[in-house]
């Protein structure tokens, strides 16, 4: 069923205050409103969080709903119609009332070495031993230890700028963060080294928005699919699926990387311990018409080869610290 058009409604938008939420919001409001020009949007900034402890490991906060769980209240009280996220960021189970509406096209998911100017001449695999590799994610740390243990990672927090600041500051020798982050704020100079994915597969969602909304909000629902991508819908939804089914929240040793030839959708998935010394990947493709499934059969072959107990084992060991 088609939903009626009011113009005389003013959608809200939620976002998060950081610098690449924002322009990640406002260029999703710029596409509804070339769509919809009769249509009046505006943009709810509200602090996560995620976005208020910068002192503490991701991983030891908490991770479920990190960046997410302000807006979605939101949503649940009309405070704000919608709100878009980075899509790696939206927990695969969602409140009840509320959906994910709409995912944009993916741009490119992989993640990147930013390095500190003296290192200009170096690659991940020709850094010094020892040096000091700054990242806030378990799963691109866990992939590093397994192909460079003789490097040092630390925890790095903060926004984009921050984090390239204290690399500026000589605080570490590099830095990974995504490169589809970098690029949307017009900062892929600052890309050295694009890290390709048999070194580190990248995270569910990565590269790709995801709008939620609430259930049964027809006209908002229209509205936001218009910028949906299909392609980009099938993939991250078989990538969501493994992360469910593995019972893996954001922060935790898991990686994908998905495509679709055809009618036919290709899953790889990565399972790792924090120290890198156990690292299990392994792929399914089935058709592109049961992405969940396709998902779901990845986590549980992963399952078959140990994930469960790596996956035990980290989340055990962060509940200790």
């Amino acid at each position: 069923m088609t939903a009626t058009i009011d113009n005389e409604r003013t959608i809200v938008i939620g976002s998060r205050k950081s610098q690449l939420a924002l322009v990640q919001t406002y260029w999703v409001k710029k596409e509804l409103e070339t769509s919809f020009p009769d249509v009046e949007f505006e943009v709810e900034k509200m602090s996560t969080q995620g976005d208020i402890i910068l002192d503490v490991a991701l991983a030891k906060i908490g991770d479920k709903g990190l960046f997410t769980k302000e807006l979605e209240v939101g949503m649940i009280n009309k405070q704000v119609d919608f709100a878009v996220h980075s899509l790696k960021d939206l927990p695969t189970n969602l409140p009840e009332g509320l959906m994910l509406g709409c995912v944009t096209k993916r741009v490119n998911p992989a993640d990147a070495l930013v390095v500190n100017e003296k290192h200009q001449d170096k690659q991940l695999d020709t850094l010094p031993e020892g040096a000091v590799i700054g990242t806030s994610s378990l799963r691109r740390l866990a992939q590093l230890r397994y192909h460079y243990p003789h490097l040092t990672f630390k925890d790095v927090r903060g926004n984009v700028n921050t984090r390239l600041g204290k690399l500026d500051a000589g605080e570490y020798d590099a830095i990974i963060l995504a490169v589809a982050g970098l690029e949307r704020l017009g900062m892929g100079d600052r890309i050295h080294q694009e890290i390709p994915s048999d070194i580190s597969l990248h995270a569910v969602g990565q590269g790709a928005l995801g709008i939620e909304c609430r259930i049964g909000d027809e006209m908002v629902l229209q509205v936001i699919k218009g910028i949906e991508d299909q392609d980009t819908r099938d993939c991250t939804a078989s990538e969501r699926s493994f992360l469910r089914v593995l019972e893996g929240g954001c922060q935790v040793p898991i990686g994908v990387n998905s495509m679709i030839e055809g009618d036919n959708l290709t899953l790889k998935g990565m399972v790792a311990s924090l120290d890198g010394k156990q690292l299990l990947k392994d792929s399914v493709t089935g058709s592109r018409s049961n992405p969940d499934e396709i998902g779901a059969q990845l986590a549980e072959k992963l399952k078959q080869q140990g994930a469960g107990e790596i996956l035990a084992a980290i989340l055990a060991q962060i509940d200790r610290k």
